[in-house]
């Protein structure tokens, strides 16, 4: 199993996508790109991206990343897309999110008792959900891999490469 989900809705942040998309497949994976629906998508920029599979006809996968933008506001609104992401949390495989994608591991029931980081916006509602907010740029607990924006990606994107290589 070599694929890694990428989620993706209206709005969300290209820098976020983009740049794990290539580095996951520079590692050896197969990008999934993954939405509420399979459709083409438009990013903050006008750029967009089509899912390749709705949430509910996701595959099995290695690690899933979540990029932010407002994107997570649309994503967090889906029950299939939150059922993927509780899945792959259960399942212990790599999660990794970014900037405002929070908001779906807050909508999932996934940050009580969690160190995660993310966009200094979004710091009360991690707290509120009982997420141990870390003020630094990528924070690991366990198979999540948090972290802040844009400027933090090399290091979200390599520890969440590390995790998927760990198997």
């Amino acid at each position: 199993m070599k694929r890694v989900g990428i989620l993706l809705a209206d709005l969300f942040d290209e820098r976020e996508f983009l740049y794990p998309y290539y580095r996951v497949q520079e590692a050896g994976y197969t990008p999934v790109v993954i939405g509420p629906e399979a459709r083409e998508y438009r990013a903050k920029s006008g750029f967009s991206w089509k899912a390749e599979v709705s949430a509910r006809e996701a595959p099995e996968l290695a690690g899933l990343l979540i990029p932010g933008g407002f994107a997570p506001d649309y994503l967090r609104r889906s029950p299939e897309v939150l059922a993927l992401v509780r899945r792959v949390a259960e399942e212990g495989r790599p999660l990794g999110v970014i900037c405002h994608a929070g908001w779906v591991l807050i909508s999932a029931g996934l940050v009580r008792g969690r160190r995660v980081t993310g966009f200094s916006s979004i710091r009360d509602d991690l707290e509120n959900a009982g997420g141990l907010y870390q003020e630094a740029g990528v924070v690991v607990d366990g198979n999540l891999v948090t972290a802040q924006g844009p400027k933090d990606l090399p290091g979200f994107v390599l520890a969440f490469l590390e995790l998927l290589a760990k198997g």
